[in-house]
């Protein structure tokens, strides 16, 4: 088995929709320009509130990736 040494980001998604589809939005995003990520940890959620409905859902994550 390797060892690994990884390196910790974070990054905050956004969706109209549902907590999933932020967190998977940010993901996708971070995947442009970040390679080998391996595993990620929500630490925040919170969304923005408009005429008494939820308008936006924001997650607060760290991504994992392994330092080459």
């Amino acid at each position: 088995m390797d060892n690994h040494t990884y390196k910790k980001i974070e990054i905050t998604g956004t969706s109209d929709k549902s907590l999933e589809e932020a967190i998977e939005n940010a993901i996708n995003k971070a995947s442009q320009t970040v390679d080998d990520m391996s595993w990620f940890e929500v630490t925040e959620t919170r969304g923005s509130i408009k005429g008494g409905e939820v308008e936006q859902w924001q997650v607060g994550l760290k991504v994992g990736f392994t330092l080459k």
